[in-house]
C-alpha cells in the first residue's frame, strides 16, 4: 500500500491520508530518525554542525512533515478511527522524545560542538540553538540516574495520553448538546443572522424548526441576545459544565480524574528535575525571571484594575434593575444585559457592525494592511488539496518576487472540528541539501459560517480573532531564519510568542486601517463615521471586568501549578475560588465547572503560562505604541518590527529582539491606556 505520509509532496496529501497510514508511517519515520542519531555518533567525532544537527534536522523535519497533517485533520475532521490512529502514535512520539532528551552521547557530541573553536564561527541562530538544545537535555533529564529517567519518559507518556483524552471529552461533550426549538417565540430577540444559522443547523440534522448546540457562535448567540432567561440558563448550564461532574451530561465525559493527574504528574516531573514545583519548571524556558515576578505581575495588574471592573459590575446592576427591573444579575445575565446597555448607552449593536464585516471584505482587507506594513503581497490559490470545501489557501510573495509562505484557512465552526482558534505550522522554514523549504501554517477559527447566499459576517471581536491567529502566521512565515530550531516560533520564549499576534490586533481600532477592512455586506458602503464613533466610545466598555476575567485564569493557572501539595492533591475548585475571591467581581453559580474547560493549560501548550497572553499584552501595546507616534502605517516602522521581530525567530533572546525594535525595555502604560484602565 503506497502511503501519502512517506511520498515527498510540496504539500501534504490532505484527501489520501487514511487513519491506515498513520501507525505504519510514524513507525518508518521514528526507525530513520533513531538510525540518523545512531550513524551520526558512531563516528566518534570531531562533530560538527554539518556532520550532526543538520542529519538530525532533516530526519525530524521528516517526522514532523508527516506528523502534522495527522495531528492538524484530528483537529478539525475529528473522526473515531482517525482518533485512534492519532492515540496510537501519541506514546511513541513521547518515547522518542525523551529517548533523545535523555541520550547522553547525544548530549556530550552537542557539548563538544559548544566547546570547539568552531563553535564561533557558527550564526548567531546556530549558536542559540546548540545552547537551547543543552538546556533541554537538562529539562529532559540527561543529568538523572537509570531509574529516574525511566520514570521521567514514564510521566512523559502519560501526560501527552492525558492530554489528549482532555481534549477528546470536550470535544465529545460540546457535540453532544443540542437543543431543538419549534416556536420562534422561544428565540425572540435572537437577530435574523443567528436564526438563519440555526434554521440551518436543523436543516442539516433533518430536523424541523431551529436548533441551537454548544459550538461558540451559537452560544455566544444566545446568551447575547435571547430574551428567553431560562433558555439563557439552560444553555449557560450546558456550556460551562462540559465534560465535567456537572449538568446535563454530568460524569459522561468526566475530566476530573484527568486534571488531578495531569497536575500530580507535573508536579513529579518537575521535582524530578529538581524544581520545586510545575510553574518553576515553565519559567525555564520563558521571558519572566521567576515565579514570584509572574504573581506580582499578575496581582499589579488587578490591583491596576479591580476597582473599575466593581464599578463595571455596579453600573451593569443598576442598569438592569433600572431598566429592565432585574434586582438579582446571575451569570447567564451578564452577556444579555451587557448588550442591552452598550445599545443604550452607545446606540451601538453588534448586529449593526456584523453587517459591515462581512469576510469577502475583511480578507482581502486584512492583505491590504500587511501589503502597506510590510510590502508585501497575498494572493489565493485555487488548485490544491484539502481537508474540507471551506478551506482557502494563500501564498506570500515579497517585492523582490520571493516566496516567503503559505497557509491554509479554515475560518468556520462546524461538527467534529475543535472550539476555538489557533495557529500551527505545518511546514518550518530551513535551508535543506536541495535549496529553501518555505514556511506553511493552518490558520484555523471557528466563526459563524454563511447563510444562504449571504457571506459570513464577522463581529468586530471575530475580526480581531482572525488578525491575532494572522499575527502568528506571519511570525512563522516571514522568518528569515534558515535553521529549524528557531525559525518562526520555534525556540520563542513562549511569553512572548503572543507578541506579534496581540499586535496585529492594534489595527483592528485604526480608522484608516477599518476602511481596508470593512463596508457592507449588501451595498459596499463604508463604514460610517458615526458608527465608528460609537465603537470607540465603547472600545472600553467593561473592561475592567474583561481585565480581571484574564487575570483569574492566569492567576489561577500558575498557582495550581506552584502550590500543588501531593498530599492534598490539585484543590483545583479551592484554589480557583481563592484567585476569585481575590480579583473576581462578577460571582458565577456552584456549578461552573470552568476548569473542565480551560484546554489552554490542561491540553494545550499554556500549563503554568497562560500568563503569557498579559505578559506578551504589554510587550504588544508597547510595540504598537511606536506606531502611534509615527503613523499607523509608517514602512520604516512597519520594516522595522518586520526585521527586527517578525523574521528573527527564537534566534534571540525576546528581550533584546524588543529593545532592537522599541529601543528600550516595555512600559506597562500603553497597556494601561489601551484598555481605558488609568496607569
Amino acid at each position: 500500500m503506497s502511503n501519502p505520509l512517506l511520498e515527498t509532496t510540496e504539500l501534504p496529501q490532505f484527501s489520501k491520508i487514511l487513519p491506515e497510514h498513520v501507525e505504519p508511517a510514524i513507525d518508518q519515520l521514528l526507525g530513520e530518525a533513531r538510525q540518523t542519531i545512531a550513524t551520526q555518533l558512531q563516528t566518534g567525532g570531531p562533530y560538527l554542525w554539518d556532520n550532526l544537527i543538520a542529519p538530525i534536522d532533516d530526519a525530524e523535519d521528516r517526522l514532523n512533515k508527516a506528523w502534522s497533517p495527522v495531528s492538524h485533520m484530528n483537529s478539525v475532521v475529528n473522526s473515531d478511527a482517525m482518533r485512534d490512529a492519532y492515540n496510537a502514535c501519541l506514546g511513541k512520539l513521547s518515547e522518542y522524545s525523551t529517548e533523545v532528551g535523555q541520550n547522553r552521547a547525544l548530549y556530550e557530541a552537542y557539548c563538544a560542538i559548544r566547546d570547539s573553536a568552531d563553535f564561533v564561527g557558527l550564526d548567531r541562530a546556530q549558536q542559540k540553538i546548540v545552547n537551547n538544545a543543552l538546556r533541554d537535555f537538562h529539562l529532559s533529564g540527561v543529568d538523572l540516574p537509570a531509574d529516574k529517567q525511566a520514570r521521567y519518559k514514564d510521566i512523559n507518556q502519560q501526560l501527552s495520553k492525558l492530554a489528549s483524552q482532555y481534549e477528546e471529552h470536550l470535544l465529545d461533550a460540546t457535540n453532544a448538546w443540542h437543543k431543538q426549538i419549534s416556536h420562534i417565540d422561544d428565540l425572540a430577540g435572537l437577530p435574523e443572522s443567528a436564526l438563519a444559522q440555526a434554521r440551518q443547523a436543523a436543516e442539516a440534522e433533518g430536523k424541523d424548526g431551529w436548533l441551537i448546540n454548544l459550538q461558540f457562535p451559537s452560544y455566544l448567540a444566545v446568551m447575547t441576545y435571547a430574551d428567553n432567561r431560562e433558555l439563557r440558563r439552560e444553555h449557560y448550564e450546558a456550556f460551562c459544565t462540559r465534560a465535567s461532574d456537572q449538568g446535563p451530561h454530568a460524569g459522561q465525559w468526566d475530566n476530573s480524574g484527568i486534571m488531578e493527574q495531569l497536575l500530580a504528574l507535573r508536579h513529579e516531573k518537575a521535582q524530578l528535575l529538581g524544581f520545586n514545583n510545575y510553574a518553576e519548571y515553565s519559567l525555564a524556558t520563558k521571558m519572566a525571571e521567576s515565579t514570584g515576578d509572574v504573581v506580582k505581575f499578575l496581582e499589579d495588574l488587578a490591583d491596576k484594575s479591580w476597582r473599575q471592573a466593581r464599578r463595571d459590575l455596579t453600573e451593569l446592576q443598576d442598569f438592569a434593575a433600572s431598566e429592565h427591573g432585574l434586582h438579582d444579575l446571575q451569570a447567564w445575565d451578564i452577556g444579555y444585559y451587557s448588550e442591552k446597555m452598550r445599545q443604550h448607552f452607545y446606540q451601538l449593536s453588534q448586529e449593526e457592525v456584523k453587517t459591515y464585516f462581512p469576510a469577502t471584505r475583511v480578507i482581502p482587507g486584512l492583505f491590504a494592511i500587511v501589503e502597506k506594513l510590510y510590502g508585501l503581497q497575498i494572493s489565493e490559490i485555487k488548485d490544491f488539496d484539502t481537508w474540507h470545501p471551506d478551506v482557502r489557501f494563500y501564498q506570500i510573495m515579497d517585492n523582490s518576487g520571493q516566496l516567503r509562505g503559505r497557509f491554509y484557512l479554515d475560518l468556520y465552526a462546524r461538527a467534529k472540528k475543535r472550539g476555538g482558534a489557533w495557529m500551527d505550522d505545518c511546514v518550518c522554514r530551513r535551508k535543506t541539501s536541495t535549496g529553501l523549504q518555505t514556511p506553511i501554517a493552518y490558520l484555523t477559527c471557528n466563526f459563524t459560517p454563511p447563510t444562504g447566499s449571504d457571506p459570513a459576517l464577522l463581529t468586530h471581536d471575530e475580526v480581531q480573532t482572525l488578525f491575532h491567529e494572522f499575527g502568528h502566521g506571519l511570525h512563522h512565515m516571514l522568518t528569515q531564519i534558515d535553521h529549524l530550531g528557531v525559525s518562526g516560533i520555534n525556540g520563542v520564549e513562549w511569553d512572548a510568542v503572543e507578541l506579534p499576534s496581540q499586535f496585529m490586533e492594534n489595527w483592528c481600532w485604526e480608522k484608516p486601517a477599518l476602511d481596508l477592512i470593512s463596508g457592507h455586506y449588501q451595498t459596499g458602503a463604508s463604514l460610517p463615521e458615526s458608527l465608528f464613533d460609537k465603537m470607540l466610545a465603547a472600545k472600553n466598555f467593561q473592561a475592567g471586568m474583561l481585565m480581571v476575567r484574564q487575570l483569574e485564569f492566569s492567576l489561577f493557572d500558575f498557582k495550581i501549578h506552584q502550590n500543588y501539595d501531593p498530599a492534598k492533591g490539585g484543590r483545583i475548585y479551592q484554589i480557583l475560588q481563592q484567585v476569585r475571591d481575590q480579583v473576581a467581581v462578577v460571582k458565577v453559580p456552584p456549578f461552573n465547572r470552568f476548569a473542565h474547560s480551560f484546554s489552554h493549560i490542561f491540553a494545550g501548550g499554556y500549563a503554568a503560562g497562560y500568563y503569557s497572553y498579559k505578559w506578551a499584552e504589554v510587550l504588544s501595546a508597547d510595540a504598537f505604541s511606536l506606531f502611534e507616534e509615527k503613523g499607523i502605517f509608517d514602512r520604516a516602522t512597519g520594516e522595522s518590527f518586520l526585521h527586527n521581530i517578525l523574521e528573527q525567530g527564537g534566534s534571540d533572546q525576546a528581550m533584546t529582539l524588543f529593545k532592537n525594535f522599541r529601543g528600550r525595555e516595555p512600559n506597562i502604560d500603553a497597556l494601561l491606556r489601551h484598555n481605558g484602565i488609568a496607569a
